[in-house]
């Protein structure tokens, strides 16, 4: 997923900040005992979410596929004191296991895990958000989008992850391709769409930048 060269991918990494503690247990821990642990945002990723949500300072955020939780510590770094990270994810295994670091943070009280279909809990959620994280199941990405657009504070910002999709977006599509032939359409929406004005960061597996104009 990287496009870099690796030493200039080696050399970014070694001159970015370092990774905490907590996450590096973290990430270490979904790599031993989680399957797919290269869904992890990683800790390059992970420092550039940091540094985004701290220059945006949210007081609401919103994450779209939780995972092990790395992505949504990395963000609840930029939270204001009285602010409120709700995250969604439909694997109920990996609950705990994100609690447990959840619990372990600065960022405890602050952060609210929903399990199931994010289609179904995204109209129940009745705030209006500085920061949403798209990191779910591409197949969706328009359809997140479409639901969370009316609910952004203006100047609020969109991450989408995985935009580049191992540079399949650039490939011949197979024709039994869901998740490419979305991710494109998504793509295009973004770089389309009058509400937002974006841009396209080639940082490890594509993130996208939308703010709310």
């Amino acid at each position: 997923m990287n496009f870099l060269p690796d030493n200039i991918d080696k050399y970014v990494v070694a001159h970015s900040q370092k990774e905490p503690e907590l996450l590096q247990q973290l990430n270490k821990e979904t790599w031993q005992k989680v399957l797919n642990p290269r869904m992890l945002s990683g800790a390059f990723q992970g420092r550039v979410l940091s540094m985004i949500s701290k220059l945006i300072q949210p007081t609401s955020i919103l994450e779209i596929g939780t995972y092990t939780g790395y992505s949504a510590l990395c963000l609840a770094e930029g939270i204001k004191k009285n602010g409120t990270l709700y995250t969604i994810d439909k694997n109920e295994e990996l609950e705990g296991f994100a609690k447990k670091y959840f619990d372990k943070s600065n960022y405890q009280n602050q952060i609210k895990q929903f399990i199931g279909d994010a289609l179904n809990i995204i109209p129940t959620l009745n705030h209006k958000f500085d920061l949403v994280f798209i990191d779910a199941d591409k197949s969706n990405y328009v359809n997140y989008f479409n639901l969370i657009i009316d609910k952004m504070n203006p100047g609020g910002v969109i991450l989408s992850d995985n935009v580049l999709w191992s540079g399949k977006i650039v490939e011949e599509i197979n024709p039994k391709d869901t998740d490419t032939k979305i991710l494109i359409e998504y793509n295009k929406l973004l770089n389309s769409d009058t509400r937002i004005e974006t841009v396209l960061l080639p940082i490890r597996d594509g993130l996208t930048i939308s703010r709310v104009k």
